[in-house]
């Protein structure tokens, strides 16, 4: 009876205390639908995006689409008073051991830098692809509209910068346009190598792919769902945590899954109506996104998604059969559909760039005892902590309890074997950190 009734004190302890920020919903409210519409029919008339198409064009191909997609982070950033840090990244992609490349080409990505004020080396990442393609990748040449896969993501990630750019932040944010993903994810490879080598603190990759369709091939009409897909625990951890985890749990628990309960938690929080989806998944199955080269280096890295696909306007040369048609073109693209997910973005941006780093280090213990112990290391920025909890069933961090500006609690009357357990740093300003998994034990 004791420990049903601190159960439920804490629950609606923690409905009390939750806090909004006036700033996020207005941040909401600043996305626009239409200017979202507009870049993706800018991108659209490119005719292809394709990453090996041509360069030398002013109106057609892959380099005409990605200067247009700096000068358009430019002009952002003469409206912030040069707020943004523009630039390409490259690498240089050859056919040798590659089936989907026709030609030698540079893979060329468009970086904007919105620096941090507090911890500029501390970086969130929004991510949309540039490249699109035809029925056949190696076809460089054919009409490849790619107005959802993914002009639509790459409008989203301009209109999130658009909007953010009105702000400071104590972390630094990334808007990129990411090259090369049907051929390979080069783009994302060569952007998580470039991140590596420059000792960037990722705190979390949001790929942004394929956001504005509503209509599924399975007949489901739906604008408010959308899927977040993570890979369960990173693909690079020790052997050693791996061994660990059998005995203490945390399968499911890896700083990827972190990173979309953060996302899931906050939209609901924020934006009620939407139906976010949190799919235990690197990716769609059998298939890849420009997430996964950040996840294979060990980076938290999600993808947004929407949740009904409709595979006749993926990949697919622009025609008509059997009275179906086929391609991936501007009709089919539902624009306040795309708003919302672009919202969705930048309220995690937002609230993630204006929180304190998280604990690094969480130990727990509690074995054989009737109370969970907790110690963590205190991270600059935060004005106390909050212990987050569920059942071990659940995919959300469903109860909490802060504890203020203290390195270490125990909440009596807990069976640590019964619940999975997390900390989250709290600024003054309310913004809350990622949720640490436990990664220490106390054994004391």
């Amino acid at each position: 009876m004791k420990q049903t009734t601190i159960y439920i004190l804490l629950f609606f302890t923690s409905i009390i205390t939750a806090q909004t920020n006036q700033k996020i919903y207005d941040i909401i409210e600043a996305v626009s639908a239409e200017r979202i519409e507009k870049d993706i029919e800018t991108l659209v008339n490119f005719g292809t995006r394709n990453t090996f198409s041509d360069t030398l064009s002013d109106t057609r191909g892959i380099g005409a689409a990605r200067r247009w997609i700096k000068q358009e982070f430019e002009n952002i950033s003469k409206d912030c008073n040069n707020c943004l840090d523009v630039f390409y990244q490259k690498d240089y992609v050859t056919k040798k051991g590659n089936n989907r490349v026709p030609h030698d080409a540079w893979v060329v990505n468009v970086i904007a830098i919105q620096k941090g004020t507090k911890y500029p080396n501390s970086y969130i990442i929004m991510s949309g692809d540039i490249d699109s393609r035809a029925s056949d990748t190696m076809d460089f040449t054919t009409d490849a509209p790619g107005a959802n896969d993914n002009a639509s993501g790459m409008a989203g990630t301009i209109e999130a910068a658009r909007v953010l750019s009105n702000y400071k932040f104590e972390h630094s944010i990334v808007y990129v346009g990411l090259s090369g993903e049907e051929q390979g994810l080069f783009g994302g490879k060569g952007l998580a190598n470039y991140a590596k080598n420059h000792n960037w603190d990722i705190v979390g990759v949001f790929n942004n792919d394929m956001i504005g369709n509503i209509k599924g091939v399975d007949g489901v009409i739906d604008n408010r769902a959308f899927r977040i897909f993570s890979e369960p625990v990173p693909a690079n951890e020790p052997e050693q945590t791996r061994n660990l985890r059998r005995f203490y749990g945390g399968e499911v628990d890896g700083i990827s899954r972190q990173l979309a309960r953060y996302i899931h938690k906050t939209t609901k929080t924020y934006m009620p109506e939407m139906n976010p989806m949190m799919i235990y998944r690197l990716d769609r199955f059998g298939r890849g996104g420009h997430h996964r080269p950040f996840n294979d280096l060990g980076f938290p890295a999600i993808r947004i998604m929407e949740a009904h696909e409709n595979y006749t306007q993926q990949h697919q040369d622009i025609r008509e059969e059997n009275g179906i048609k086929y391609g991936d073109v501007l009709e089919h693209v539902n624009f306040n559909y795309a708003k919302k997910l672009t919202a969705v973005n930048a309220i995690n941006l937002a609230s993630l760039a204006s929180a304190p780093p998280a604990p690094k280090e969480v130990a727990i213990g509690g074995i054989v005892e009737a109370s969970a112990k907790l110690k963590w290391n205190k991270v600059d920025g935060a004005k106390g902590y909050k212990i987050y909890w569920r059942d071990t069933t659940s995919p959300t961090w469903d109860y909490s309890r802060y504890v203020g500006d203290v390195s270490e609690f125990t909440l009596e009357g807990f069976v640590i074997d019964n619940y999975f357990f997390g900390i989250a740093a709290i600024g003054e300003n309310g913004f809350e950190s990622i949720v640490t998994f436990p990664n220490a034990i106390i054994r004391n």
